[in-house]
């Protein structure tokens, strides 16, 4: 059986991985996958990715990088992207490996206007997503937890357009029969998305924001958290109950 890949771009910090664990582990648990499915190749420290033709699928993982800043290992892993979308392996990226799925297809990331964007935020899926055959089965609105300052700012020609925050325009894109990404985090639970809020605090306060205010918003996301494993499942990967 070919494994699942976890696409490594990053890690969760020191102190939240100490409390709660790290990407993978809730990349395993939200999209219901056995850990001796999984194959996780760290990109961000130059360990190389398998051929596209060697795994079942792909997650691609968020990070405190920026896609802009160009390293050789991100533009590499687009590269590898690209090779991926030519024989329609199944993606699935998420912030950071939505933003480098984007851009290794012709879309733009930069900054998002106005600032950083965190905590959980409502998402309001557009009219495209009901022909979608994940989204479609998504509600008017969902609530989803969010940390990032880049964003897609362009989509690729081509990708479609299935939901949006007040903020950004672009939280969920299809790129192709198999290929989807999401500048949300279906894998954080509450507690995950209060730990972050909490370590950027400060930074909260000189950008003007109300970092009390936005942790006391934070509340469960469970449409967002299914869509991680509904694609799982649509792919035949999930066979754990997590």
């Amino acid at each position: 059986m070919k494994p699942v890949l976890i696409v490594r771009t990053g890690r969760a910090p020191n102190p939240i991985r100490a409390r709660h664990g790290d990407f993978p582990h809730w990349f395993r648990l939200g999209a219901g996958l056995h850990p001796r499915q999984l194959q996780v190749i760290d990109v961000a420290a130059g360990e190389a990715l398998p051929a596209p033709r060697e795994v079942a699928g792909a997650i691609i993982t968020g990070s405190a990088a920026m896609v802009t800043e160009r390293s050789t290992w991100s533009e590499r892993t687009a590269g590898w992207i690209r090779d991926a979308m030519d024989i329609e392996l199944p993606l699935f990226g998420v912030c950071y490996g939505h933003q480098l799925m984007a851009h290794a297809l012709g879309g733009r990331v930069d900054y998002l206007p106005g600032g950083r964007e965190i905590g959980t935020q409502t998402i309001e899926v557009s009219m495209l997503a009901t022909r979608d055959p994940l989204a479609a089965s998504l509600p008017a609105r969902f609530r989803a937890h969010t940390t990032h300052e880049q964003s897609v700012v362009e989509p690729p020609d081509g990708a479609t357009v299935l939901a949006r925050s007040t903020r950004d325009p672009h939280q969920l894109l299809r790129y192709g029969p198999h290929a989807l990404s999401v500048q949300f985090h279906p894998e954080f639970n509450a507690e995950v998305m209060r730990a972050y809020i909490r370590r950027k605090q400060a930074d909260l306060r000189l950008e003007g924001a109300d970092p009390e205010k936005i942790f006391s918003a934070v509340a469960a996301t469970p449409i967002a958290r299914q869509l991680l494993r509904r694609f799982s499942r649509h792919h035949h990967w999930a066979v754990a109950a997590g």
